[in-house]
């Protein structure tokens, strides 16, 4: 597979011979496999081979995993090669994905003999059918392609991509078959994931093939269910119109979503306002959305004590904190994300990108966000991926993983 980064990209090597596998049927006489140790597919590391600020990077991610460091130790690069990986996941077009993709050239590389430099990433998905691992190489300059791609399970590649002719726009792909013909071989785009687009290729007529499809799907799944959140504090308190109800990124239609979820749920709701007051200076009773005149609505926050108070009239803090624990507690019918909407929404898992997930929070806000984040995870339908300043705080709450990339 090719390797963009500061040596030449050399020519890529043949296509190894996958190794046959056995029926993934057992015999009847075979003992019950063991439960799966993670019966939802979820990503489980991130690689960053040469992506921007990192090398040769592996990070393990657990239900609630934060990076913490100093600014430009990498936090939210990781994050951010993590969202593209979702979206290509996704079936999104590479430039979408990269619209400034030299800014991912890992610092200091050189080009090759042909001007040519790029970044390499990559995941493991697990799941039911054990670990899946994904590879990208990606070329940025001089034209924006994949240029090489590898998916693999259990030791033998299932699929693997090259570029073979720089003249056209396709790279040259091979997966695992398992027949008499061990690989089958065709062009795909050099804009696209190719795990992406497995579906739409493989028959799944032999055992080989099915293995693919099953690996393929795992990882999709894993990756698209994903919500990159940064709530913008001066958006949120103004009247909204009332629309899909689902979440934006941003969070600048949370009344909207309030006026929706408010009657659909009322025992998340009582959650989320339980949440609300345990990192309020002031007990809350309800967070709900009125109507307005003009048919809009806005969010209104009411306390204990009686005091009634428009969300444009609270903190930065208060208002990022009052997001992040509405995302936790929601679902991906409410956030406006595209899971796999082939595959039931019990079997997904829900991974919530938090860039910044403290800032602007006090310490009593932070370990509340975080403990609320664990008791979620712990029920296996979300898991959280963010980045903080205060890793150290963050480490002694129990469930959380910090990575530090500090000096």
């Amino acid at each position: 597979m090719p390797k963009p980064g500061s040596e030449p990209t050399p020519t890529p090597p043949p296509t190894p011979t996958p190794k046959a596998r056995a029926p993934l049927v057992p015999p009847a006489s075979a003992p019950a496999p063991a439960p799966a140790r993670y019966p939802r597919p979820c990503v489980t590391e991130l690689r960053l081979s040469a992506f921007a600020g990192h090398r040769r990077a592996h990070f393990p991610l657990g239900a609630v995993t934060l990076f913490a460091g100093p600014s430009g130790s990498g936090k939210s690069s990781a994050l951010r090669a993590y969202e593209a990986l979702a979206r290509l996941g996704g079936g999104a077009l590479l430039g979408e994905v990269f619209p400034d993709p030299v800014a991912c050239v890992p610092q200091g590389a050189r080009p090759d003999a042909q001007r040519r430099r790029g970044f390499r990433i990559g995941c493991t998905a697990d799941g039911p059918g054990g670990p899946v691992r994904l590879d990208v190489a990606v070329q940025a300059e001089p034209e924006l392609r994949i240029v090489g791609e590898r998916l693999s399970a259990g030791g033998v590649v299932l699929l693997e991509t090259a570029l073979r002719d720089p003249g056209r726009r396709t790279v040259q792909a091979a997966w695992h078959t398992g027949g008499p013909a061990p690989v089958t071989r065709a062009p795909l785009p050099d804009d696209r994931l190719g795990t992406a687009l497995l579906p739409l290729r493989v028959a799944g007529r032999t055992d080989g093939q099915r293995q693919v499809l099953a690996a393929a799907e795992q990882m999709v799944v894993a990756l698209r269910s994903v919500f990159a959140c940064d709530p913008q504090p001066d958006w949120m308190g103004a009247p909204v119109p009332t629309g899909t109800g689902r979440l934006l990124t941003g969070c600048d239609n949370l009344a909207d979503v309030l006026w929706r979820t408010r009657e659909e749920c009322g025992r998340r709701h009582a959650h989320l306002v339980a949440a609300l007051s345990a990192g309020s200076s002031a007990p809350v009773v309800d967070l709900r959305a009125e109507p307005l005149g003009d048919g809009t609505v806005r969010a209104v926050l009411d306390r204990a004590d009686g005091a009634r108070a428009e969300l444009a009239r609270l903190g930065y803090g208060e208002l990022r904190y009052v997001a992040l624990a509405l995302v936790l507690l929601t679902g991906p019918g409410v956030l406006d994300v595209d899971p796999a909407g082939e595959v039931p929404a019990a079997m997904q898992t829900l991974t919530l990108l938090a860039d910044g997930l403290d800032r602007g929070l006090d310490a009593r806000q932070a370990d509340e966000l975080l403990r609320l984040a664990v008791r979620m995870a712990e029920r296996g339908h979300i898991r959280c991926v963010g980045a903080v300043g205060d890793g150290a705080r963050a480490a002694r709450t129990d469930g959380v993983t910090v990575v530090d990339l500090g000096p």
